[in-house]
């Protein structure tokens, strides 16, 4: 399905609806900052809003949402299991301890944050049992390769709905999402601006000036396009309305192929296989 507005939603795998654009909290602070971010968010039309444990501001982002005053089925909220809370034993209190601090009775989407060796598939046990007992509506995974996706389809039961991974013109890893195509997974893109670095390309800004749109504006629509969700991170109302307003233009077949082929393998953050090194845990 095309994502044809910001209120636009996609149909995963189990039938629960997911909004194709959303607001990412990464580093925005627990207090003022994050509640004029979502405050703007909101009042633009955005209704999905990303968080995870790691971000230490899920309880900024539930009492955000309370005060805007909008009911909670209309809002979709994603949290994510941080590497030191995996395993059998602590899943279920990271995520009981998740809701506690956003003062919610259940989470639209929880994913596991990175997927950490030994663990992430006792993990993902864990996931299938809130499931199943209605306390998340959808789950899946971040960071991962297919043959972590591979190791949890042997597991059978629930299969994830969703795959965040990095995806930005410098790194589509189109062979993960034609995996997630078949597997009827949805790809959702964190830093899809790649922290700011893709702004800067030359490409980028000629097709910006053509369509008279932010180099943002043209990143963020190519993702649409090509299916895949996304989650732009800001905590300014200005550019968070910006980055809403992909709605009324199409970039051309040749100009989706022109941007894919800036892909060059670059991550601004760490391989899902050597994340434990590379991040320094």
């Amino acid at each position: 399905m095309m994502i044809e507005s910001i209120s636009s939603k996609i149909e995963l795998h189990n039938g629960y609806k997911m909004p194709g654009l959303g607001l990412g909290v990464y580093k925005a602070d627990n207090g003022e900052e994050i509640n004029k971010a979502i405050k703007a968010a909101l009042e633009t039309g955005y209704r999905l809003i990303d968080t995870a444990t790691f971000y230490e501001n899920e309880k900024g982002v539930g009492e955000a949402i309370r005060k805007s005053g909008i009911p909670r089925e209309e809002i979709f909220i994603t949290s994510k299991l941080w590497i030191e809370d995996q395993g059998i034993e602590t899943t279920r209190k990271a995520f009981e301890e998740t809701l506690k601090r956003m003062e919610l009775e259940y989470l639209d989407l929880y994913l596991i944050h990175w997927p950490k060796p030994g663990k992430y598939l006792e993990s993902w046990k864990v996931l299938q049992e809130l499931y199943q007992e209605g306390k998340i509506r959808a789950i899946g995974v971040c960071n991962c390769m297919i043959h972590h996706l591979e190791s949890i389809k042997e597991l059978g039961g629930v299969q994830p709905m969703v795959l965040q991974n990095e995806f930005h013109p410098k790194l589509i890893q189109q062979n993960i999402l034609d995996y997630c195509i078949k597997n009827k997974i949805q790809y959702q893109a964190w830093s899809p601006l790649m922290r700011g670095e893709i702004l800067e390309n030359e490409l980028i800004g000629t097709i910006a000036e053509k369509y008279g749109k932010s180099e943002a504006q043209i990143v963020i629509r190519w993702d649409l396009q090509k299916g895949v969700a996304t989650i732009p991170k800001s905590v300014h109302k200005q550019r968070i309305q910006e980055n809403a307003d992909v709605f009324d233009f199409e970039l051309t077949d040749d100009e989706v192929a022109e941007i894919n082929g800036l892909e060059d393998n670059t991550r601004t953050g760490a391989h899902p296989d050597t994340f434990m090194e590379e991040m320094d845990l």
